[in-house]
C-alpha cells in the first residue's frame, strides 16, 4: 500500500517539504528552462513540482494512483482542478500525449516497476523527456520514515539505469538534491541552501534524492558520451544544479523493441 496522498500533502506544507520542493525545482528549471506550449504530466504526487511550470505549459495534469489517493491540484480557490485518479499502470491518456513527465513519489512504492515505466513510455511523445525524482539509496532521507521519501524502496544510479533501459528509455542526465539532514532544524530556507551548495562540492554522492532525465526514442538508442547540454544561463541562475554525464546506454535490438 502506498503512502496516502493526504499524508504526502501534509509533508509538502511543512518546512521539510518546502526544502525538497525548492531544491528539486532548481534542477528541473535547469533541465527544462522553456516549456511554453508543451503538455506536461506529473505522476505519483508531483503537483508541488508541476506548479512553477503550469503558467507556461499548454497543459499540466497531475495523475495520482488509486492506491495512494488524490488531493485537488491546484488547490487555490476558483481554479479548475487538474488532478486525476486512476489505476497505477493503466493511465487514462492517449498514446504520445505528453511532451514532459515528472514522476515523484512514483517508483518507491509501485507494485510493478516495469509495467509502470512502460505505461509512462506509452503516453510520452517520441523524443519526449521523463524526469524521475526518487529517494537516493545512499542518502539520509531514505533512512527516516517521518517523510514520504523514507517509505518503500530507495534507488541507486545503477538500479535506475537498468530499469529505464529495460523500459526503452535512454538516461541522459543525472543530479542529486536535498543535502540538508532530514530534520526541521536544518531545512529552513537559509540553512538548506547552505547545505545544498556545500553538498554539491564536498559530498556529491550523498544527496537525499536522485534525479534522472530520460528520453523516449522510437528508433534505436545510440550510446552517448555526454549529457544533453543544459543552458548555461539556467545553471547560473540555479547554483548547485549541475548535472553529471550519463553512463553509456546499450543499443536496443529488434527483440528488445518487441517486448
Amino acid at each position: 500500500m502506498r503512502t496516502e496522498a493526504i499524508e504526502i500533502d501534509r509533508f509538502y506544507r511543512s518546512q521539510r517539504g518546502e526544502a525538497a520542493r525548492t531544491m528539486v525545482h532548481r534542477r528541473l528549471q535547469a533541465l527544462w528552462p522553456q516549456v511554453k506550449g508543451l503538455d506536461m504530466l506529473g505522476y505519483g504526487f508531483a503537483g508541488p513540482y508541476l506548479e512553477p511550470f503550469r503558467e507556461h505549459a499548454r497543459r499540466a495534469v497531475a495523475f495520482m494512483p488509486s492506491t495512494q489517493g488524490a488531493v485537488a491540484w491546484p488547490d487555490r480557490h476558483g481554479e479548475r482542478c487538474a488532478s486525476a485518479l486512476g489505476e497505477e499502470t493503466r493511465l487514462p491518456f492517449a498514446e504520445a500525449m505528453f511532451d514532459r513527465i515528472v514522476a515523484v513519489h512514483a517508483l518507491e512504492e509501485a507494485d510493478d516497476l516495469q509495467r509502470l515505466l512502460r505505461e509512462l513510455w506509452r503516453v510520452l511523445a517520441p523524443e519526449g523527456r521523463l524526469v524521475i525524482v526518487a529517494a537516493h539509496r545512499a542518502g539520509a532521507w531514505a533512512r527516516v520514515d517521518s517523510t514520504p521519501f523514507g517509505h518503500g524502496r530507495p534507488f541507486s544510479r545503477g538500479q535506475l539505469t537498468r530499469l529505464l533501459t529495460g523500459a526503452l528509455f535512454e538516461p541522459v542526465a543525472w543530479a542529486r538534491a536535498l543535502y540538508a539532514p532530514p530534520w526541521n532544524l536544518f531545512c529552513g530556507p537559509r540553512l538548506s541552501g547552505v547545505f545544498e551548495s556545500a553538498g554539491e562540492r564536498v559530498w556529491p554522492g550523498f544527496g537525499g534524492l536522485i534525479l534522472v532525465e530520460a528520453v523516449k526514442h522510437v528508433g534505436a538508442i545510440r550510446p552517448t558520451t555526454a549529457a544533453v547540454p543544459v543552458r548555461r544561463k539556467a545553471l547560473d541562475a540555479a547554483p548547485g544544479a549541475a548535472l553529471s554525464p550519463p553512463e553509456p546506454s546499450r543499443t536496443l535490438t529488434a527483440k528488445d523493441k518487441c517486448q
